[in-house]
């Protein structure tokens, strides 16, 4: 990256870190139980909601629990559940549309981030109805209040029940931008493990890893605060506890409740000191190929740690001792490999590959470009790439020849 760029995104970087007191972020409130949605609804005096979701949870039948105690309560719903991988500007112009025809008062979204990022798009098209998603794309253009906005998430892995982000695929380009502003971060975080219990282990594992890359993302950039800081070690902890008992045991209702601890707790950590390259490419691939995300952060993640180099020993030691890979006196080189051969051996046990077997190497330059545009001046990562610097990545992920 030349040096006036550099010094912009430093500068810009510096500006939010310093402003992050003042910026007004908050946690959504927890609730244990779906049970206790009716209690909040009926404090607003609140009977008839929509409800955001994709085929697959409800076929499973997940929403069953909600819906009866819905019913028991006698509140009203409606069900979208049109909501596809990578949700696009159709699925919230579909669920927009639900919502008002059918006069919803609040909306629950119900699933993994897709759902979520769905639920929040659309209450921000509910606050702002006379401008498109796209007007909105960035940072701090929403400005309204939203619908009150309940989150239940299905895996343990998104955080997106406590972030400030919605990310949206348009229907047409296929380019996937992020929404950020305070009005998006749910009220409610309903934290029920019951609702993850049918998760299949592979999407078990792909989800963990996703919550373990915004806990190392976070952790390792420069603005993070003492709070986010403690989130993030909490998030790592939990996932080295839990997550290989939640990927052999699906019934294992601790280790369930214990990695939606582990994704909240990385969502509130990166929701104030931001992600990185990991994501950034990510979002990328997602766009273009409909890469499952929290498959290719767990992918890409030892490698752009590996890319880092020295920048990141120091932090990266700290989530080794946090983790149980070491002690507090092994020295900071040592520690940093043995995390990063960690997250490659979670990789292995969980069937997770090094490639990324959709990337045309004739996307690339495109791919690096959306990265750049994604993650420069925002995200403040160790190490500054622009988008000749994260082509090399995408080279890295394309499988050898032979190897498809």
């Amino acid at each position: 990256m030349n040096p006036l760029k550099k010094a912009y995104c430093r500068v810009f970087q510096n500006v939010f870190k310093f402003a992050l007191p003042l910026l007004p972020y908050r946690n959504p409130k927890i609730i244990g139980s779906v049970k206790g949605i009716p209690e909040v609804l009926e404090k607003r005096n609140y009977n008839n909601v929509l409800i955001i979701t994709d085929a697959g949870i409800r076929s499973l039948g997940l929403t069953e629990r909600l819906e009866q105690t819905l019913k028991r309560s006698c509140i009203s719903y409606h069900i979208y559940d049109k909501t596809v991988a990578n949700p696009t500007t159709v699925n919230v112009d579909e669920a927009l549309h639900m919502y008002l025809d059918n006069d919803c008062q609040a909306i629950i979204g119900f699933g993994g981030g897709s759902s979520m990022d769905c639920a929040k798009a659309t209450a921000a098209r509910i606050a702002k109805p006379h401008q498109s998603l796209a007007q909105m794309k960035g940072i701090l253009k929403i400005h309204k209040k939203l619908p009150l906005l309940i989150a239940i998430p299905t895996t343990a892995g998104t955080g997106s029940e406590t972030t400030l982000a919605a990310v949206i695929t348009d229907a047409e380009t296929r380019h996937k931008y992020a929404i950020n502003d305070f009005p998006l971060i749910p009220r409610y975080a309903v934290l029920d493990p019951k609702v993850t219990l049918s998760l299949p282990p592979f999407i078990t594992a792909t989800t963990g890893m996703d919550a373990l890359t915004h806990a190392v993302e976070a952790y390792i950039g420069n603005s993070t605060t003492p709070g986010t800081r403690k989130n993030a070690l909490d998030a790592v902890r939990l996932i080295f506890e839990n997550l290989d008992t939640a990927y052999t045991d699906g019934n294992n209702i601790e280790a369930r409740r214990n990695m939606l601890r582990a994704s909240y707790f990385a969502g509130c950590a990166f929701t104030k000191s931001y992600v990185g390259y990991v994501h950034a490419i990510a979002h990328s691939l997602g766009g273009k190929y409909n890469v499952p995300h929290g498959l290719a952060n767990a992918v890409i993640l030892p490698m752009v740690l590996e890319t880092y180099g020295d920048s990141i020993t120091h932090k990266l030691r700290n989530l080794a001792v946090t983790a149980g890979l070491c002690d507090k006196h092994e020295d900071d080189k040592t520690a940093a490999r043995m995390f990063i051969d960690a997250i490659k051996d979670m990789k292995k046990r969980y069937g997770i590959g090094d490639y990324i077997p959709e990337i045309q190497e004739t996307d690339i330059p495109e791919l690096a470009h959306y990265a750049d545009k994604e993650a420069n001046p925002l995200y403040p990562v160790p190490v500054l790439m622009d988008a000749g610097e994260l082509e090399t990545l995408y080279y890295r992920l394309m499988p050898p020849a032979g190897n498809c």
